[in-house]
């Protein structure tokens, strides 16, 4: 069960979601984290889910079949009708190379067809502007339409009737249409015969993207797919990587959790450049660290904030909008607060980010001693922090503590510093001095001899999902006694069915509703580690179980009924699915 039933489009320039009807429901403009144009994901103030909404309707629709065209980010919707005929419509974002660059424009294209009969359909376009308090100025051309707000112009260009689009009226269907919405220009060809040539190059790029992987040999559907929508939270002009498309989807019915996740945070940018990196998609990777490069010279060797805007920003200043909020339940929030936070974990998260440039030999650019020196700074904060109270990763807003996920990430800082210094032949042993010291302080402070387990904290009784990193990360072995009878407290306090919470306690907001699902792939890692493997894929598949009909997660689970909640997609939850089939799948010399 599913109320989040989208399919994302996008060129890693825009992101768009569109609905089971083929309802495209939310784009926001000129990036990720702007205003959106199309707002009905998130309710109306007039109560009519086509405001706000580009909607390609048929007459007496019985049903729908959605599916995206194989190992592409194309999406395909077939509207059926009563009368048995049927209409496909075909959206993409183009992108493709010509002329020596990537070809990812601010537009998307639709493709509506009649495949069975003469379908009557009705096509209606009403994007609203200003966070939908401000209607567009509409005028029209022979084959046009323009939608003009203030600093925006958004042109329509199609071979249908544009009286009949601009009318909302009724019409048969009796050829192919094609609609191109994006910037204020004129088209240089007919519409169809535009349409054809971006899907093909379109096609093309994403299957030779999809062929370039380095696939599991099981579970390769839902790798394709989980690699294809990180790859389109991406914001290829920056390297940003959003940790999600959508704002203010609550992690709970009725729960106020609703958070705007259209911003970069380095914590799951990391996860995401380490996913792609295990499939052999380096370009990404090559992006990011421009990104973050930017970052660690901004700072200058001071305070590194955990999240930022795609273009750098710093103040993500925290606000409410006047929206119904997604089925009714807000708030609506834009900006988030977490820019404010100091969370001690990112400073290992922008080390590990960066740590694989050290060593890879297929870059173009390896990182060298001047990159180090410049991370050097960045381990500096990690040591000074390590052991200081912090909100944490999961970002609690009216308590600090030192959260032992966040020493641990210092920790992996410190230890990659000193095999870094190792490659580039330079001193490895202040940085491995300072590690081992940290290490120590770790496994004192966050053991609770009573309970028999690491704790959430320094001299804590609480646990949470994050201590399951300890071993990813290297600072104790996967058959440490301690890990393993960490993990299983673990398991009988936080895991409800096949579903993993990210702690008990009650927080700002109360106690967590609903799982977490990076926390449950991060249990099946170390189900897997300590060879309870066919534990760890039996809950695996029930992930894969979870997924929408287009093999889509958000950022929560309800264990209850599998229903989704949360920000859309969430990268975190997609570079679960990677991560799983990789630890999980049988090898390709014992199968082939």
């Amino acid at each position: 069960m599913s109320s989040l039933d989208l399919g994302l489009i996008g060129n890693c320039s825009v992101a768009v979601l569109i609905d089971k009807d083929a309802r495209i429901v939310w784009w926001c403009l000129p990036r990720y984290d702007g205003e959106p144009v199309f707002h009905s994901l998130l309710g109306s103030r007039s109560g009519d889910p086509a405001d706000g909404a580009f909607t390609v309707e048929i007459e007496n629709q019985v049903r729908t079949e959605q599916s995206y065209v194989t190992n592409t980010a194309i999406l395909s919707t077939k509207l059926f009708s009563e009368d048995g005929s049927v209409v496909e419509i075909l959206d993409h974002a183009p992108r493709f190379e010509a002329r020596g660059r990537m070809f990812r424009p601010t537009q998307i294209v639709r493709q509506v067809r009649p495949l069975v009969g003469r379908p009557r359909i009705r096509i209606r376009i009403r994007p609203v502007f200003g966070w939908a308090r401000a209607a567009p100025e509409i005028t029209s051309g022979s084959n046009h339409i323009r939608y003009v707000g203030d600093g925006i112009a958004l042109r329509m260009t199609t071979n249908a009737p544009v009286t009949y689009i601009r009318e909302e009226t009724w019409f048969q269907l009796d050829r192919e249409l094609a609609l191109f919405l994006g910037p204020d220009e004129t088209l240089t060809d007919h519409p169809v015969k535009i349409a054809h040539t971006f899907v093909e190059n379109t096609e093309a790029h994403w299957r030779g993207w999809s062929r370039r992987l380095g696939l599991p040999l099981e579970w390769q559907d839902a790798v394709i797919r989980a690699a294809i929508t990180l790859k389109m939270c991406t914001f290829e002009e920056t390297g940003a990587i959003v940790a999600a498309i959508t704002t203010s989807i609550p992690e709970a019915p009725h729960s106020g959790r609703t958070w705007d996740y259209r911003y970069c945070w380095l914590r799951d940018a990391f996860f995401v450049v380490r996913a792609l990196n295990g499939l052999s998609d380096l370009e990404t990777m090559e992006n990011y660290l421009r990104y973050i490069n930017n970052i660690i010279a901004m700072t200058d060797g001071g305070h590194v904030q955990p999240v930022y805007g795609i273009g750098l920003e710093r103040a993500l200043i925290e606000d409410t909008v006047d929206l119904p909020g997604y089925r009714g339940m807000g708030p609506v929030r834009i900006g988030n607060q977490a820019y404010e936070h100091f969370q001690h974990d990112v400073y290992g998260n922008i080390v590990l980010g960066a740590a694989q440039a050290f060593f890879d030999q297929r870059l173009f650019r390896p990182s060298g001693v001047e990159d180090f020196h410049q991370l050097e700074a960045i381990g500096e904060k990690a040591y000074e922090l390590h052991d200081k109270p912090d909100a944490g990763m999961w970002e609690l807003r009216t308590r600090a503590r030192v959260h032992t996920s966040s020493s641990l990430m210092c920790w992996a800082a410190l230890d990659r510093l000193a095999k870094i210094a190792n490659r580039l032949g330079l001193d490895p042993k202040g940085w491995r001095a300072r590690a081992n010291e940290v290490r120590e302080t770790i496994l004192k402070r966050a053991w609770n001899e009573e309970l028999g387990a690491f704790t959430e904290s320094f001299e804590g009784t609480d646990l949470d999902a994050g201590l399951l990193l300890a071993a990813e990360v290297g600072l104790v072995s996967p058959h440490d006694p301690r890990f393993v009878a960490t993990v299983e407290k673990i398991g009988e306090t936080l895991r409800h069915g096949n579903h993993l919470y990210r702690y008990a306690a009650a927080d700002d907001f109360g106690r967590p509703e609903t799982a977490f699902n990076i926390c449950t792939f991060w249990y099946i890692d170390a189900l897997a580690r300590l060879e309870r493997t066919e534990e760890a894929r039996e809950i695996y598949e029930s992930m894969l179980a979870s997924r929408n009909h287009l093999g889509l997660l958000s950022e929560d689970v309800d264990p209850s009924n599998s229903e989704l909640w949360g920000n859309f997609p969430q990268t975190y939850s997609m570079v679960g699915i990677i991560n799983g089939a990789m630890r999980l799948s049988r090898r390709w010399d014992k199968m082939v």
